[in-house]
């Protein structure tokens, strides 16, 4: 697991009703956000570049090599 201040990732697999806002299979960056956790949720960067809560059963956290991080956080930025 990597440190609270290191950026988190999961894959989305499941978006039913929120097609605009989530695409299957991608990687989305995590907000840490320990409430939601414990109410079952995450909260996601999502398409909007905006961080809201969804189901956690719908993403499959991952860890991503550095370079696929580096990667990851300058398209996000």
């Amino acid at each position: 697991m990597k440190p609270d201040d290191q950026p988190r990732f999961a894959v989305c697999v499941k978006n039913a009703g929120y097609q605009v806002s989530l695409d299957l299979h991608k990687i989305y960056r995590l907000v840490d956000d320990s409430t939601a956790l414990a109410d079952g949720d995450v909260r996601i960067i999502d398409e909007s570049g905006e961080d809201y809560l969804y189901p956690a059963d719908w993403f499959i956290m991952i860890d991503v090599p550095q370079q696929v991080e580096q990667s990851l956080l300058r398209v996000a930025a």
